[in-house]
């Protein structure tokens, strides 16, 4: 991506710092005087890599441009000059490691959108494409697309490519993305075919990736419902062999063995009249048991 000189920009490089508070402008500063900070902050910046101060000098000239200066300025002289502070405070961020708060913090100089310039709207993309999270920047820059003053501009065309192929399909927008490149004069008809074959070729993929979702998850179920069968064969394995076992061995004795056992574990008294209803139902107890058994066993 170009930059003017006046905005000196440079490569993202990375990391280094935090983004400080800055004190209220009280006087504002005619379009020279927002120049000469410019020049200062673009210097912070490439020179000195200071991006905290250029960040702070960015600041300090965009708050002072107020709306009385830019009137009595020559046309767009003002306009230029706000565009090239937003450039080097974009980048002076991005230095910094607080690339997430370059959209609100250029949204601040300009309220909406639609009235970003293609310079700051262009490097918005591009950083937040370059970060791997397009999706911060799809409304912004969907609205900016749809707004008719924009769509005159001589830098529409080069900006809708970009917002076709770094954030609408990375992120999927494939009715969108069709959309834009239908419904904007500014495509050629070459252009306008390869971006359809483009959003097609994404829809396949997508359709593809979709059915191989579901295949998989089918593979999944049919999975756990064949171990799920087999946890119950097993079990019926070991119940057939433990009920086996039980009626291989003398019932008679089994129950006289059990009985003893648990009357001497809990010192219980047979002898005591309030223990006979208690025998009559352990008695029936065991009975259906036996039945149980055999039946299974036949």
């Amino acid at each position: 991506m170009k930059s003017d000189t006046s905005t000196a920009a440079v490569p993202l490089r990375g990391v280094r710092g935090a983004l400080s508070s800055t004190e209220p402008v009280r006087v504002s500063l005619s379009p020279a005087a927002a120049s000469a900070l410019l020049e200062e902050a673009a210097d912070l910046l490439v020179v000195h890599l200071d991006f905290q101060a250029a960040l702070h000098t960015c600041e300090r000239a965009g708050k002072s441009l107020s709306k009385a200066a830019l009137a009595d300025a020559p046309a767009g002289t003002s306009l230029e000059v706000k565009c090239s502070l937003c450039v080097v405070g974009i980048q002076a961020l991005a230095e910094m490691d607080r690339w997430r708060e370059v959209l609100s913090w250029v949204l601040q100089y300009y309220q909406v959108p639609e009235k970003l310039p293609p310079k700051v709207l262009e490097l918005c993309v591009l950083l937040y494409s370059k970060m791997q999270e397009p999706g911060a920047v799809l409304e912004v820059a969907s609205a900016w697309m749809q707004d008719p003053d924009n769509q005159g501009l001589p830098e529409y065309r080069a900006l809708a490519e970009l917002h076709l192929q770094q954030v609408l399909l990375p992120l999927g927008c494939l009715s969108e993305a069709e959309e834009l490149v239908v419904g904007s004069a500014a495509f050629s008809e070459e252009q306008r075919l390869d971006a359809l074959q483009a959003i097609s070729a994404a829809r396949q993929q997508q359709k593809h990736e979709h059915s191989d979702s579901e295949e998989d998850q089918k593979l999944n179920q049919e999975g756990s419902s064949h171990k799920f069968l087999s946890l119950l064969m097993l079990l019926r394995r070991l119940w057939d062999s433990a009920v086996s076992h039980l009626v291989s061995l003398p019932f008679k004795k089994s129950l006289l063995a059990t009985l003893i056992l648990w009357l001497l574990v809990v010192r219980f008294d047979p002898a005591s009249p309030s223990s006979l209803p208690f025998l009559c139902k352990l008695a029936q107890l065991f009975h259906w048991i036996r039945e149980a058994m055999l039946s299974s066993l036949y």
